[in-house]
């Protein structure tokens, strides 16, 4: 018997050690010491022949559970990890260490269709430099071509593969190939030798293997759908945070609502628009984020939803609570999914408000300064100065306006001066002419600038016989103490045409002696003449019909000016 501190701890080794009891107690029965019957040496020889059997099923058995306990810690590493690198090391560890092999290889296709070690680990759990990675490529060929495992003893004396050079080459030996399979696909095998010894091998570490080799096409599996897939979810997420980007970007307000008008999204250009932050506006009703839209909207929401077509550039006025009056453009159209069905409303909000300011801004200024000179300015590179230019001057008053104006309400009369201002204005603008100014009851003007016109002092007569003609109708329409006169100067010559003023106040103007001629033929012009100086007269002498009148003195000059009435064209 053995004693407390060398009894055996585990079953096999009790097994083994009650064996060889039956052994000394045979030995001694048949030493001769003692005379036991024959059946009692029999049954000692079957005790002894029945624990063998039994030690020898126990040892199978404590290895079968070995490799089953290995098979479940690496199905547990395999369903807790998806570091594919970390589970294979694991899987090839644990098959070198159960078929006793001394090396052991996961081998995968590469892009090219090549067979590489992914995992290469020796009897020691290191891995395996590039210079050992010897492996016999006969026999993994075998298993890629015939699907099935092989399993040699001996591959120096295998006829499968006598001559084959990297058996002979690497003196290799026992050799276990299993293929490695994704939903019966081969990607690769797992293989295992032994360089020393042979006969390791069998049909049990076949089985062991095939069973890994499940085990290790789990964990590529897993590892290549967790790679798709944080793949797929980094792109979305790239995709998402471009979208997010985009959509913050975009000037115009975009919002979108489900179909029971919970607004759903709203970008920061809409809060702005709505004057709200995104709680107030995302979680919230359309009536609600939109109320003071919202009785005009409806019907239009409500058609949107009825046709499933969009309506575009629907231009709302109305007042918010912070902003005072406002001028929206909205465009609806349906919010639909994938597969084209509609889940909600889209609304893409434009504020025109200040559009529409500077809008009227420039059709007032239009109406003050002329639409060619206002086309001519560039904002960004305004300079004080101008340029010479050959120009047709031109000036027209109201006659008797100062008398008439002591009768009537101030009221009364900026309406009748209007009337007959405008009348000149129109005149001049129709012969694409620029209006440089109004001067109390009288307008200044010039033709060929800031747009060259070869014809511009015929087009200045043209414009004071519109300006007559004008005058003559407003008589149908006035009573006939607003009947006004008028009086008009023309002349031709050079002039200095820019701005005029400070960087805070400019004008755009034309400066010479040939404005102030112009002017002073005006100032002598009698009731409803026309005067045209000699310059200008030679240039439409041609096409007009004149009186000559008397020279005329003008102030500033020291000979009288030839002067010419204009009565018609030719």
């Amino acid at each position: 018997m053995t004693d407390n501190t060398t009894r055996p701890r585990t079953v096999h080794d009790q097994l083994i050690a009650l064996a060889a009891i039956a052994g000394k107690v045979r030995a001694e029965l048949e030493s001769g010491k003692h005379k036991p019957s024959k059946e009692l040496l029999d049954h000692v020889q079957y005790l002894q022949t029945t624990l063998e059997s039994v030690s020898g099923k126990m040892e199978v058995f404590q290895r079968e559970h070995g490799n089953m306990l290995a098979l479940v810690e690496t199905g547990q590493v395999i369903n807790s990890s998806l570091e594919l690198d970390e589970v294979l090391r694991i899987v090839m560890d644990n098959i070198v260490r159960l078929t006793k092999a001394e090396r052991g290889f996961l081998m995968l296709r590469n892009e090219e269709g090549e067979m590489i070690a992914r995992i290469a680990r020796n009897w020691e759990m290191e891995s395996i430099n590039s210079a050992e990675k010897n492996v016999s490529r006969s026999v993994v060929q075998r298993v890629l071509d015939t699907n099935e495992s092989v399993v040699t003893t001996n591959a120096q004396e295998d006829k499968r593969f006598v001559g084959q050079e990297s058996i002979v080459a690497f003196n290799l030996r026992s050799i276990l190939c299993v293929p490695l399979k994704v939903k019966n696909e081969i990607i690769g095998v797992i293989y295992a030798d032994n360089r020393i010894r042979t006969g390791i091998f069998a049909d049990a570490e076949k089985d062991l293997l095939e069973a890994f080799a499940n085990q290790a096409a789990i964990a590529i599996d897993n590892a290549r759908l967790f790679s798709s897939l944080k793949q797929s979810l980094e792109e979305v997420t790239a995709l998402k945070n471009l979208m997010d980007n985009v959509f913050a970007s975009i000037a115009s307000g975009v919002i979108t609502a489900d179909i029971q008008d919970t607004i759903t999204l709203a970008n920061h250009a809409a809060e702005m628009i709505l004057d709200s932050t995104s709680q107030d506006i995302i979680g919230h009703h359309l009536n609600e984020a939109l109320a003071s839209v919202s009785n005009e909207l409806g019907p239009h929401l409500t058609e949107v939803r009825n046709t499933d077509k969009p309506i575009v550039d629907l231009e709302i006025s109305h007042t918010l609570p912070k902003r005072g009056i406002v001028d929206w453009r909205l465009n609806l159209s349906p919010l639909k999914d994938a597969s084209q069905k509609t889940q909600g409303v889209a609304i893409v909000l434009d504020d025109l408000t200040e559009r529409k300011k500077l809008e009227a801004q420039r059709r007032l200024f239009e109406r003050m300064v002329s639409p060619a000179v206002i086309n001519q300015l560039d904002p960004n590179s305004l300079q004080l100065g101008g340029k010479r230019a050959e120009i047709t001057a031109l000036f027209a008053d109201i006659r008797g306006f100062t008398s008439y104006s002591e009768h009537l309400a101030p009221e009364r009369l900026v309406s009748i001066l209007n009337l007959y201002l405008a009348a000149m204005a129109d005149a001049v603008l129709a012969q694409e002419g620029t209006v440089d100014k109004f001067m109390g009851d009288a307008i200044m003007a010039w033709f060929n600038a800031p747009v060259p016109q070869p014809d511009h002092t015929l087009r200045a007569v043209k414009t004071a016989l519109a300006i007559r003609d004008a005058v003559e109708n407003l008589y149908k329409e006035l009573s006939s103490d607003s009947h006004l006169a008028f009086g008009v100067g023309i002349h031709f010559g050079d002039a200095v045409l820019g701005l005029i003023g400070t960087e805070r106040r400019l004008e755009y103007t034309a400066i010479s002696d040939t404005v102030n001629v112009a002017k002073r033929l005006q100032e002598n012009s009698a009731k409803n003449q026309i005067i045209i100086s000699h310059e200008a007269y030679e240039r439409v002498k041609d096409e007009v019909e004149v009186k000559p009148l008397p020279d005329m003195p003008v102030k500033g000059k020291s000979k009288p000016l030839e002067v010419f009435e204009i009565l018609k064209l030719k």
